[in-house]
């Protein structure tokens, strides 16, 4: 049989104080004056039965002191498990058992009543942000049901939050939200919203269970405000190629259209009484040869101008058919080697890396490195300067460098814009060309001075 708590404590309590008390009975009892009549017969039992009454009142009262103390503490700790924190013990003394443990009891329901007004406020701060920003955010559960969306999740949803909460996904259309690779991009179509979204999820546990958060981000805004700068670029870049070669073919047209006036009115033109332009000279200080001189030299100004025209839009429609790369193993020393070779102008010196291979395109490749290359021994035949190439390798990468010395870069800001050249003769397409062709491939190109000599280098990483 178990006896409560407290009821333990008054037995034993009760039994510390009743074995002294019979002991102290049993000796007044035997005492022999008490046989001869010293004293009345009955003063040893009520002796006796004050002695029990004392151990059992003091037995009473510890009982009910500890209960008490025990009682309070448990108010206290109730009071934290319900989150309230503004129950306290009672000042005690310092150096007493009792005050310590209030001590402490206090001091726990003031740090955890600073620890749930933090979780409070970065909880309300929380909601607020998710509240307000403009990403679709909902929560699943791990049978997939949604019990959490913010106000845009409900717009894309087109319902409110009473109407999709508990819903499975499949019901509400996102179960390719909860399936594939992250990030991606999803073409699906909602109601509140047609795509394409970013779609990016992550997991967390709440009381224990596993959730998923999901993040879908409406990229058409961001895609129009791409496409509006690329247009602005594209117009303002097109614009300037287009006004520069038809200015001095308007011009000349003009000029061509005074000369053929003037020989069609001169002696042996033709159609005499034809007028010529009022700004033109008289028709007598010119000869009729002269004119002929003037008029193939003009034409053959319009043809320049209208051939690198003709080559300027050739190479944008370069730029924007550039195909995807078709991946097959390509082995880098055979690339660099073959590459060099196409190199005739100058001795390149190759740093000879690891044996190494990269998945890519071998077309698009070379005329990646093909395009550093040229660049480089351009700079390189200004000072007459040496080129270098060398690769290096890691778990995850291979780094391609071409160096030259040369007289470097004056700017590296305009490097990658499209048409932008310092070239006479320069198209103003090769870098970019190259970028395209190293970020398909997973990669990157920079370009930029070299730290410790003159010239400047081009970095090409590619992943292995």
């Amino acid at each position: 049989m178990t006896f409560k708590h407290e009821t333990r404590l008054f037995l034993l309590a009760l039994g510390a104080g009743a074995l002294p008390a019979a002991v102290a009975c049993g000796l007044l009892l035997g005492v022999p004056g008490l046989q001869h009549g010293q004293l009345p017969p009955t003063r040893p039992y009520l002796l006796a039965v004050a002695m029990v009454v004392s151990c059992l009142g003091a037995a009473l009262a510890a009982r009910a002191l500890v209960v008490a103390s025990l009682r309070r503490i448990a108010g206290v700790l109730s009071a934290l498990r319900e989150e309230d924190f503004s129950v306290r013990l009672p000042p005690a003394r310092p150096d007493d058992a009792f005050g310590e443990v209030a001590r402490e009891l206090n001091l726990l329901g003031e740090m955890l009543r600073e620890q749930r007004l933090g979780v409070i406020e970065a909880s309300a701060l929380l909601r607020k942000v998710v509240s307000e920003i403009d990403l679709a955010v909902l929560a699943f559960d791990a049978d997939a049901r949604l019990r959490l969306s913010n106000p845009a999740a409900e717009r894309l949803l087109g319902k409110p939050a009473p109407q999709i909460l508990g819903l499975r996904a499949v019901d509400l259309g996102l179960e390719a939200c909860l399936e594939g690779s992250v990030p991606r991009t999803l073409a699906t179509g909602f109601p509140g919203g047609a795509g394409p979204f970013e779609l990016r999820r992550t997991t967390f546990r709440e009381r224990g269970l596993p959730n998923v958060l999901v993040v879908l981000t409406d990229l058409r805004r961001a895609l129009r405000e791409e496409e509006r700068q690329a247009w602005q670029s594209l117009v303002r870049v097109l614009g300037h190629e287009i006004n520069n070669s038809l200015a001095p073919i308007q011009s000349l047209a003009q000029n061509l259209q005074e000369l053929l006036a003037r020989r069609v009115t001169s002696p042996g033109g033709g159609a005499e009484g034809a007028a010529a332009p009022s700004l033109a000279p008289p028709l007598a200080a010119q000869d009729p040869e002269e004119i002929n001189e003037d008029l193939a030299a003009g034409l053959a100004i319009i043809e320049r101008r209208s051939a690198a025209l003709a080559r300027f839009l050739a190479g944008y429609a370069k730029l924007a058919r550039l195909p995807p790369p078709t991946f097959a193993p390509v082995d880098v020393t055979a690339w660099v080697q073959r590459t060099v070779a196409l190199e005739p102008r100058a001795a390149i010196q190759v740093v000879t890396g690891p044996n190494v291979r990269v998945a890519g395109d071998a077309d698009q490749l070379d005329q990646l490195l093909i395009n550093l290359l040229r660049n480089a021994v351009d700079a390189a035949g200004e000072t007459g300067g040496q080129v270098t190439i060398s690769w290096q390798a890691s778990a995850t990468s291979v780094d391609l460098r071409v160096t030259d010395e040369g007289p470097g870069l004056c700017t590296t800001s305009n490097l990658f814009v499209p048409f932008f050249t310092t070239k006479p003769e320069g198209s103003g397409i090769g870098l970019v060309l190259s970028r395209q062709i190293a970020e398909a491939h997973g990669g990157s190109l920079t370009l930029g001075n070299r730290p410790t000599a003159p010239g400047a280098e081009a970095h090409l990483r590619l992943p292995r």
